[in-house]
């Protein structure tokens, strides 16, 4: 074990204003197949259990927790910068309607076959973009991140890129809605290679729901791509052309068949890896990861989140009766340290610190 590797374990959790003094970590490249390395540890949005996600205080934060990835949601704005939010409509994680230039620009639109109305980043310059303020989208859930709303700008992937490499991890963004964006002339690939090869980008993963933009830059590109697959519906893309397949039929042996034609890996939910009953506990796992191992398909499983309520029934700890108990913290370690005994090849946490301390500790 390294003696980086120890203090990130060590000082996991200690963040000092959310900004960053040194590099905990260092990570190789990515690569297509990780099998006998370490897990990884990747920043689900940041650190999103600690600070307003898809922020760059929630990325420093990150960072200083051990991660060895921090993971941008990817959308654009009106003249074409992709920026990192969790969806193109803006209300639940920014101060847009306390703004009241922008009202006009309220709006309901479609998006992936769903009514959505709010505001929207594709009618949204940046430079507009950047007189706002982001925010903590559940508050309910995690009311300590609301200290911080009003404090951090909408980054740029640039920005993210850029932190990524001045602290030595890599990136591991996702295309949102990439059907959608092409159908209003604002397609994400090409910004997203644009950005990550004029920065010379080196470790990072590309993932997305959908099947056609992940095929299209497989052809572009030899950076790691990644499936992601929920644990029920389909990709959007194969709705739109009018296809009856599913999610199901990614997982099976064909379908991984299929994946690895384009994919480096898939990243899934942690349903598909360890499956729960009616009552929230887990139950038998599946063989998905040594499925997609056969497929030589590295697999990595979202979300770890350290509250109860996000946790599978049998890692909650303690009352239920207490008021205070969805938002507790469970048994974090418990349920990161199962996932990877059954050989998952990366975690996406919410609060990375638990993740490093489970690597760190098997690395003894």
């Amino acid at each position: 074990m390294t003696i980086r590797r120890i203090l990130a374990s060590v000082l996991a959790g200690v963040v000092a204003g959310g900004t960053v003094a040194f590099v905990l970590t260092q990570t190789p490249p990515a690569t297509a197949d990780r099998r006998g390395q370490e897990p990884l540890v990747i920043g689900h949005r940041g650190a999103s259990a600690h600070r307003p996600e898809h922020t760059l205080l929630s990325y420093e934060t990150a960072i200083a927790m051990g991660a060895d990835y921090i993971e941008p949601d990817l959308v654009s704005t009106k003249d074409h910068v992709l920026v990192a939010r969790h969806e193109n409509e803006i209300s639940g994680t920014t101060d847009v309607a306390d703004h009241p230039e922008f009202a006009p620009r309220r709006t309901t639109k479609t998006v992936d076959g769903r009514p959505v109305t709010g505001w929207f980043t594709e009618d949204f310059t940046l430079a507009e973009l950047k007189t706002l303020r982001a925010k903590e989208r559940v508050p309910d859930l995690r009311p300590d991140n609301t200290a911080f709303d009003g404090l951090p700008e909408i980054p740029t992937f640039e920005e993210v890129v850029k932190l990524a490499l001045r602290h030595g991890v890599g990136v591991y963004p996702e295309t949102k809605h990439p059907t959608y964006f092409d159908s209003i002339g604002l397609s994400l690939e090409e910004p997203l290679l644009d950005v990550l090869n004029r920065n010379r980008v080196r470790k990072a993963y590309i993932q997305s729901f959908e099947t056609a933009n992940l095929r299209d830059l497989s052809r572009r590109t030899r950076l790691p791509l990644v499936q992601l697959i929920t644990f029920g519906g389909a990709p959007y893309d194969w709705i739109a052309a009018g296809s009856t397949r599913t999610y199901d039929d990614m997982v099976t042996p064909e379908g991984l068949r299929e994946v690895a034609r384009y994919a480096s890996g898939i990243g899934v939910d942690t349903r598909r890896v360890v499956p729960q009953d009616a009552s929230g506990r887990t139950t038998q796992p599946t063989t998905l990861v040594a499925d997609a191992h056969r497929r030589q398909l590295d697999v990595h499983v979202w979300t770890v989140r350290n509250e109860n309520s996000q946790l599978p029934a049998d890692y909650r700890l303690g009352n239920p009766a207490s008021p205070v108990y969805p938002r507790a913290t469970g048994d974090v370690m418990g349920w990161v340290s199962r996932l990877i005994e059954l050989g998952v090849d990366g975690v996406f946490c919410d609060d990375p610190s638990m993740g490093r301390a489970v690597v760190a500790r098997r690395s003894l």
